[in-house]
């Protein structure tokens, strides 16, 4: 029988020799032969499943391309050398690690994305509820029926606007405190600078009251006014903001005097009927009168010109035109507090008016309104000036460079306009409007020599 029929080729097998008594294959070889394929098939099939089973260190040993499972049943020759294997095990880790890394770069992003956008909504949400209770629908309505030119000076800033133009009221943007609030700097994106009024409290109860005050400052204009620019309702406490004067408080520049800008007898006087001429306006120069109730040397601006300017109407009332007086509760500054409103409670023009004439004592002597005395007492500048007077002692309180360039019969009618101003009785006080004829009279009377009494005479008689 031809060997070539059993597929063994030859008489190389051990099992093909005559020592079997058979020049061919024998049945004996041919079944030894077939055990020794089976048993090397079984090897192939276990080499393959340890091949193909995935290690815990990631390595994935796979069959070459065109082996696959079950082929061993059909008599093909499955075995392969394990050295002709391709290791792919550190690139499939990095791929799952990448993957992970990803899906948790993924998450943590989509996590703080919908964290913003909620605190976002809450933060609108909140800034609604400040708005509808600080007044902002009253005060939209009381600006529409102002007209258009009063809704286009004033407006209603963001809350965000006022934040970066504040960096969200850093420290290092406060211009100053009061009683009132604290005042920031700030700049709008257009690239004007602002004060910020930041209020300490707002009484929920007179809201309405607080927002017919702010409608009525944003009407004044007047050039010795700070202008009021806008509001902002969506805080916690109402913000106002004012046009931003650079030169700083007269209060600076009296009692921190410097070299490089004394401050003259001139420009001293010159300070005063521009104030004078403010606080006039605001009693009688429109259909209401404004009350200013806390007029001081620190709320007295001062421009890059050095003009005059009051601030801080934070303590204002306005009262119609045809009434003379209010009752409130006390407020202002010691040492400019109107004796008479102090005791009384009544509010009245005359109020602003001792206020005022402890400016104006200020600037003939150079005083705070208390000061140390030599024996370390506290001394009202008001009572110590009046006394002054009666002992016809006034230059010896006087600043000094009130007396280098002061003339004599100037300075003495300034301050028997400032003894007039502290009057205890406020019905025995000058208006303001009698005021600023006097003070404009001061450098008139110099050259055309008129007095003082002529001046309120020719006021008084209309002329």
């Amino acid at each position: 029988m031809d060997s070539s029929n059993y597929g063994f080729g030859g008489s190389s097998s051990p099992y093909d020799s005559e020592e079997h008594g058979s020049s061919g294959t024998s049945i004996l070889g041919a079944g030894a032969r077939a055990e020794f394929n089976h048993r090397e098939l079984a090897l192939d099939n276990y080499s393959t499943k340890i091949c193909n089973r995935s290690f815990w260190v990631g390595f994935s040993l796979q069959l070459p391309v065109g082996v696959h499972k079950g082929d061993e049943s059909e008599g093909i020759n499955n075995s392969y050398s394990l050295e002709n294997h391709h290791f792919r095990g550190p690139f499939h880790l990095l791929l799952i690690l990448a993957v992970t890394c990803l899906g948790n770069v993924i998450l943590l992003v989509a996590w703080r994305w919908l964290g913003k956008i909620t605190k976002k909504r809450k933060g609108i949400k909140m800034n609604e509820r400040f708005f509808e209770r600080n007044g902002g629908l009253l005060l939209q309505q009381l600006l529409n029926s102002f007209g258009a030119n009063v809704a286009r000076s004033f407006k209603l800033f963001k809350l965000t606007e006022l934040n970066k133009a504040t960096d969200h009221f850093n420290v290092k943007r406060v211009l100053g405190r009061g009683g009132q609030g604290i005042v920031y700097k700030g700049m709008l994106e257009d690239g004007r600078i602002i004060a910020i009024k930041k209020s300490n409290v707002v009484d929920e109860g007179k809201i309405e009251e607080f927002i017919n005050e702010i409608v009525i400052l944003a009407q004044i204009n007047h050039r010795n006014v700070v202008k009021l620019l806008g509001c902002c309702l969506e805080a916690e406490v109402p913000l106002l903001v004012y046009e931003f004067i650079s030169n700083g408080t007269l209060f600076q520049y009296l009692h921190d005097q410097n070299e490089e800008f004394p401050l003259k007898w001139e420009t001293r006087l010159r300070i005063a009927t521009e104030v004078s001429s403010a606080l006039s306006y605001m009693h009688s120069g429109a259909s209401f009168s404004i009350f200013h109730r806390d007029i001081k040397s620190t709320n007295i601006l001062l421009d890059n010109n050095y003009t005059a300017k009051v601030a801080d109407f934070g303590a204002s009332r306005s009262i119609s035109i045809d009434k003379t007086h209010l009752s409130t509760i006390i407020l202002g500054t010691l040492g400019y507090l109107d004796p008479e409103y102090f005791q009384s409670s009544r509010l009245t023009e005359k109020s602003d008016v001792y206020s005022f004439g402890v400016v104006l004592v200020e600037l003939l002597t150079g005083q705070k309104p208390i000061f140390l005395g030599s024996s370390q007492e506290n001394i009202s500048l008001a009572a110590y000036f009046i006394r002054c007077m009666k002992e016809k002692r006034l230059y010896d309180i006087l600043d000094a460079q009130v007396k280098q360039d002061g003339k004599k019969d100037e300075i003495m009618v300034f301050a028997n306009l400032a003894k007039s101003c502290l009057n205890q009785i406020g019905k025995e006080r000058p208006t303001m409007k009698e005021i600023v004829i006097e003070l404009e009279g001061i450098p008139l009377s110099k050259k055309k020599k008129v007095s003082f009494r002529e001046v309120i005479k020719r006021f008084r008689k209309g002329d």
